[in-house]
């Protein structure tokens, strides 16, 4: 594996884990889990009796932002690792 692919294992890492924690996320009741625009912008959208899942989005959008960190933190690690061994 080449330096610029080795490279963006962090990449890689944070979408990983950004998706894993995102189809992991809270579900609402008699709902179920929320679209994904309602995650990104964590329920700022959401008006009226809806207003009793912001909660629940800002949950959802807190596993994905700690997945994704997760993620980064994992494949920054293969990435040192690796890099360490091709150039030993």
């Amino acid at each position: 594996m080449d330096q610029r692919k080795l490279a963006q294992l962090p990449l890689v890492g944070t979408l990983i884990g950004a998706l894993i924690a995102y189809l992991l996320r809270p579900e609402a009741p008699q709902v179920g889990k929320l679209p994904l625009g309602v995650v990104m912008t964590r329920g700022a959208d959401l008006t009226g009796t809806e207003e009793i899942l912001i909660p629940i989005a800002e949950a959802s959008f807190n596993y994905t932002i700690t997945g994704a960190i997760i993620g980064a933190i994992i494949g920054a690690v293969v990435f040192w690792i690796m890099f360490n061994k091709m150039n030993n």
